[in-house]
């Protein structure tokens, strides 16, 4: 990103750009309206073509959620290696899936782009709307605030172990299912409430992401390991060492800013790095609105409703992590 040119002037109506790592960009059109752009693709996590276009739909849909937006339309965006499936069994699978959870959430596919590739990569550019006002941004967290999470975490460790055929079809399938689940009914619930900041949890781990709303927000978060909702069987997982290539690097990214506390489950705590595919949305909320939004969030079905820690007075910006 630093390669990027820089204006001379920056556009009075980017009113979210690059500089604190957010989930998408924020453009602004009129006083009521600003688009919400974003776009993210990636090779298949599951063997199931169906199901791969649905996650990664979901995935990618995320990132407009997490801004407190509305998503509008979607571009496909595929590479495919035709040379080595003539046949196309998987394209069709992959846009109907992708399809399917684009009309759940009243998203219109509105055309695409496809490449020949030697493996399959598939995702969307998706574009929302949001009022210039109410757009949540990774970087408003406010001391006293609480961290609640939306979707449990592990989808690296099954989803790779998976890949060595050493996962269930029953532990896959409740994966499957949390990454394809929209956080629709989550941002939704969110919109009655006092949201001072959001990020949804993907690639970078719980660690990156929570770290980059500390900083982005010039804060200090405090997470509490023994309440990180996980997936069934990650424990063991980990303790096989199904670790993705991600884990280093996320691990690198964050120690410069991350403080983990003495008594620290030496199992558990490798969750803080594990990279999530279409996970939960974490939001920072004031502490007294917290218990009516774990409850709202209930009633409207969200996988988990986790309290995963809070923004501390004072302090060196950074995530500290504690059991």
């Amino acid at each position: 990103m630093r390669h990027l040119p820089r204006p001379a002037v920056r556009d009075p109506n980017l009113l979210v750009g690059t500089e604190t790592s957010d989930d998408a960009g924020v453009y602004r059109l009129t006083d009521d309206i600003a688009l919400v752009q974003t776009v993210d693709f990636f090779p298949p996590v599951v063997d199931d073509p169906f199901a791969y276009g649905q996650i990664a739909a979901a995935n990618s849909l995320s990132d407009v959620y997490a801004m407190g937006g509305v998503p509008k339309t979607a571009l496909n965006l595929l590479g495919y290696p035709d040379d080595k499936d003539p046949q196309f069994t998987w394209l069709g699978p992959i846009l109907a899936g992708s399809g399917e959870r684009c009309n759940e959430a009243g998203c219109t596919v509105v055309g695409g782009h496809t490449i020949r590739d030697q493996e399959i990569k598939f995702g969307l550019s998706v574009t929302g709307i949001v009022h210039p006002q109410k757009i949540w941004t990774n970087a408003g967290a406010m001391p006293g605030d609480v961290l609640v999470l939306t979707k449990p975490l592990g989808t690296g460790f099954i989803t790779t172990a998976n890949r060595s055929r050493k996962c269930s079809d029953s532990l896959l399938g409740d994966a499957i299912r949390c990454m394809a689940d929209l956080n629709k009914a989550a941002a939704l619930v969110a919109m009655n409430f006092s949201i001072h900041a959001c990020t949804d949890v993907t690639g970078f781990g719980l660690s990156g992401h929570s770290l980059e709303m500390a900083l982005g927000s010039g804060q200090r978060i405090r997470l509490k390991l023994g309440n990180f909702p996980l997936l069934g069987g990650v424990e063991g997982f980990i303790k096989s060492g199904y670790f993705t290539r991600a884990n280093k690097s996320n691990r690198e990214y964050a120690q410069a800013h991350l403080t983990l506390t003495n008594g620290l489950d030496p199992i558990r705590k490798e969750i803080l790095f594990d990279p999530q595919t279409s996970g939960g949305l974490l939001f920072a909320l004031p502490i007294a609105e917290a218990p009516r939004f774990v409850n709202a969030l209930k009633t409207a079905g969200t996988i988990c409703q986790a309290v995963m820690g809070e923004v501390l007075e004072g302090g060196k910006p950074g995530l500290e992590v504690v059991p």
